[in-house]
């Protein structure tokens, strides 16, 4: 588990309490697509158990998983952002357990409060930085030449 996915127990306790008071709690049995790229991103969840792939979609193949999040870690950003599509799927890879967040909601609460807007955006904008790596260097693992430098640049 990584430091900018896990931020959500670094979120100060205020903010995370006012955001648990409208969390509901979900389970997901293995194998359920939780949700689809493309698709209307209307709520986010945090793991409480289980795990959780995110995969993307590459034409003529399986979905690769970039990335698989568990105990603490947020699953879905898409919601905060225009045009609230899902930019990864998503997939329950063992019984999951999770508080389920509605996006609309937690949107109309950071504009109503500045201060929870700002810690819920950088929230986001460093779990967003992370699946943008972990993606592309997945992406580099499955289908880069060998010794291509999966490790270069950044």
């Amino acid at each position: 588990m990584s430091t900018s996915t896990t931020m959500w127990v670094s979120l100060p306790a205020e903010h995370r309490e006012r955001l648990m008071r409208i969390a509901r709690e979900v389970a997901f049995p293995a194998g359920t697509r939780i949700f689809e790229e493309g698709g209307h991103a209307d709520r986010f969840w945090i793991v409480r158990t289980g795990t959780v792939g995110l995969d993307m979609h590459v034409p003529g193949r399986r979905p690769p998983v970039i990335e698989t999040l568990g105990h603490g870690e947020l699953v879905g950003w898409s919601w905060l952002f225009p045009p609230y599509l899902w930019q990864l799927g998503a997939e329950a890879q063992s019984p999951v357990r999770a508080h389920e967040f509605d996006a609309l909601a937690v949107r109309m609460m950071c504009e109503n409060d500045p201060a929870l807007g700002a810690t819920v955006g950088h929230w986001i904008g460093r779990v967003l930085a992370h699946r943008l790596h972990a993606a592309r260097i997945r992406l580099l693992d499955l289908y880069a030449p060998y010794g291509s430098g999966a490790g270069a640049g950044g």
